[in-house]
């Protein structure tokens, strides 16, 4: 594969057509590297990075989860950038290409604002109080409903840990933050309801919610991280993601939020679920050395049993216990909450900022997939495993069940 190399706006830039900038002949040793690839907006991730010559490509889908042995041959010096974490993919496609040629800053600590303190919000609020201190340096709470916001204010405020502060935002100041955590709901199904996909029974009341605060952070031209945590969170991602994209006519326009900026919190309890099944069961044993979970909070989740000794049939019993595992709290007559707050809501959000591997989901050939990744210094990273064929076809009919949902 040829390569071209350029400096354009202090940046090195590497692609296999001529480039914007100033020509280089080679490419520098040291700092990083932005590798320009193409691809119609909106498809697939604008930005993410490159640790691996198969990452070299354009074409996304659940093979971009695993090793396979179809990676181009590279410069030398391209490939031992990659290996280094010196690169980083960018869609120049995108009208707004230039614009992620800088990605913001990691910080030591974010500002947090989190919409709505129901159940989930309100328990995801005190894990980030109690655990938060060093990587949230104030947690902003905001909920419409009177004396909600100023009980937990109080209430929060009193847990004897020195940071982080919380404090009442206003409506229209949800955006003023560096991390959006979206957890709100028009429609929670009660304990009477104990069968079916209780997750998707709330998407058509709770997308044109999710909707409006994706526009809403288009009008603020939000730069931050926008996170759903509100059920189904995968399908919100995307509606969040698409309706900021569309101007009022409903043209996509690409002048919202960057697919990167957008992300779901819903897979950590579920690989916490797994884990717990794997401790009570030893045919299980192995989902605790290397199993994982991919997928959507719901249905369409895949546990894999393990990687390396993966079997078909242990995994999808592995699935059904851990996919109904909240019909099982609904019969003991109690809504499923405590754990999605704590195990997908606090600990997976924390984890993400501090640039360690978590699940949650990522925007990836059109839909939000959930993944274990992490946020690299060179960008958004998925984590790649060598996945057996049979883990591989479940992963590709994971993500069409997700495209079939508008």
């Amino acid at each position: 594969m040829r390569m071209f190399y350029s400096l354009f706006q202090n940046h090195v830039l590497c692609g296999e057509t001529p480039l914007p900038g100033k020509p280089l002949d080679a490419l520098p040793d040291g700092g990083d590297v932005l590798w320009l690839f193409r691809r119609a907006p909106l498809a697939g991730r604008e930005t993410f990075a490159v640790t691996h010559p198969a990452q070299f490509s354009s074409r996304e889908g659940a093979e971009t989860l695993a090793v396979l042995d179809d990676a181009p041959e590279l410069p030398e010096e391209l490939a031992r950038a990659a290996a280094r974490g010196r690169v980083r993919a960018v869609n120049r496609e995108h009208p707004r290409w230039e614009e992620l040629l800088e990605l913001p800053l990691k910080k030591k600590a974010y500002r947090v604002n989190l919409l709505a303190l129901g159940d989930v919000g309100s328990t995801l609020a005190i894990g980030l109080r109690l655990m938060g201190g060093d990587v949230v340096s104030s947690l902003g709470i905001c909920d419409l409903r009177e004396n909600v916001p100023e009980r937990w204010e109080f209430e929060l405020n009193q847990i004897a840990v020195e940071s982080p502060r919380v404090h009442i935002v206003k409506p229209e100041e949800v955006f003023d933050c560096d991390v959006f955590l979206f957890c709100a709901s028009r429609f929670v199904p009660d304990t009477a309801v104990k069968s079916g996909d209780v997750r998707m029974a709330q998407y058509e009341l709770n997308r044109p919610l999710a909707a409006s605060y994706g526009k809403m952070a288009r009008e603020q031209k939000f730069q931050g991280m926008f996170c759903v945590v509100s059920d189904p969170v995968d399908q919100l991602c995307r509606a969040a993601l698409v309706e900021s994209n569309q101007n009022a006519d409903g043209v996509l326009d690409c002048l919202g939020l960057f697919p990167h900026q957008v992300r779901g919190f819903g897979l950590g309890v579920m690989y916490a679920r797994a884990k717990y099944y794997a401790q009570r069961d030893p045919r299980y044993a192995g989902f605790l050395d290397d199993g994982r979970v991919f997928g959507p909070h719901g249905e369409g989740l895949v546990a894999a049993n393990s990687i390396a000794r993966y079997d078909g049939a242990l995994s999808r019993e592995l699935t059904e216990q851990t996919k109904h595992a909240n019909l099982d709290m609904r019969k003991l007559g109690y809504k499923p909450y405590v754990a999605p707050a704590l195990s997908s809501g606090a600990l997976s959000l924390l984890a993400c900022l501090r640039g360690e591997w978590q699940y949650s989901s990522m925007f990836l050939d059109g839909v939000f997939m959930g993944v274990r990744n992490r946020l690299a210094a060179n960008g958004p990273e998925i984590e790649r495993l060598p996945l057996p064929e049979a883990l591989l076809e479940r992963l590709r009919e994971t993500m069409e069940g997700l495209r079939a949902v508008e």
